[in-house]
């Protein structure tokens, strides 16, 4: 009788982490606006209105010396490729695609940061 509880006990715990242990969503965190880092890899020179911004993986930097700090996309850039992972929305009946919080539009061969 005692084994029969011990085996029921532990049948019962180890349900219940396998239960509890299992993540159904992933929450993914982005660097804040004034994040100040010092390398960026493989990052995409972008200028626009004589402002150098740097591109990598979906995050837009300004330089600030030998430093980098995460700016906002800067509106009406133009990008010729969005990173992978992208999204197509639909708002308001205009195709966009959201990246890491940034938003755009298909602009002929191109894509232009847009606000929403």
């Amino acid at each position: 009788m005692k084994t029969v509880k011990n085996i029921l006990l532990t049948l019962i715990l180890l349900g219940s982490m396998a239960s509890c242990s299992s993540q159904t969503r992933v929450v993914r965190v982005y660097p804040a606006h004034g994040t100040v880092v010092t390398t960026i890899h493989n990052p995409k020179v972008v200028v626009h209105k004589k402002t150098n911004f740097y591109f990598a993986n979906g995050v837009w930097y300004k330089a600030r010396g030998r430093k980098y700090v995460v700016s906002a996309a800067p509106v009406g850039v133009r990008l010729r490729t969005l990173p992978r992972g992208y999204r197509i929305v639909r708002v308001n009946g205009r195709k966009l695609y959201k990246y890491k919080g940034v938003w755009y539009k298909k602009s002929g061969r191109n894509f232009v940061v847009v606000t929403v």
